[in-house]
């Protein structure tokens, strides 16, 4: 093979390996954005003690399939009926055991605050850890997550 050729050939290559490396991310972005958390907002509005049980399972499982919180930002948004689910006074221990759990893995919690209202039920009297809504109506906070790129799951 002559020198001219092995040089455009050699050219050739690191072209194609130059090009084939710019295919797999988007022009202006490096490595770091591979990495990027993924966003998940939980909706529970229901009063059945099973779905509520299951969301929360849900949550941890995904933290976990994650690779842990540093790689996903959970929140979990309640309004409605299950707000009573979540009451201190009268929460089912699994229920409570598996949103500590969620919390403790970086999950945050919210609950709404007109739901609050509605129900008569203070921030102090829900279980630990909850906090009021960003803004006062829960679906108008979950359309704002959503906006901000958190994808919904509602089990």
């Amino acid at each position: 093979m002559s020198k001219t050729l092995k040089t455009c050939f050699t050219s050739s290559l690191i072209f194609a390996a130059a090009l084939t490396l710019s295919i797999g991310l988007p022009m202006g972005h490096d490595v770091a954005w591979a990495k990027e958390k993924v966003k998940v907002l939980y909706h529970v509005d229901g009063k059945d003690i099973a779905t509520a049980t299951y969301a929360l399972a849900l949550i941890n499982k995904h933290i976990e399939a994650e690779g842990g919180p540093d790689n996903i930002d959970v929140k979990l948004i309640v309004h409605g009926p299950a707000l009573e689910l979540f009451k201190e006074e009268s929460v089912d221990p699994e229920l409570k055991a598996k949103l500590k759990a969620a919390m403790d893995k970086g999950a945050d919690a919210e609950m709404c605050q007109v739901s609050m209202k509605l129900f008569g039920t203070p921030l102090e009297k829900l279980v630990a850890g909850f906090q009021p809504t960003e803004h006062p109506v829960a679906v108008k906070r979950i359309a704002d997550l959503q906006q901000q790129g958190y994808i919904y799951i509602k089990p």
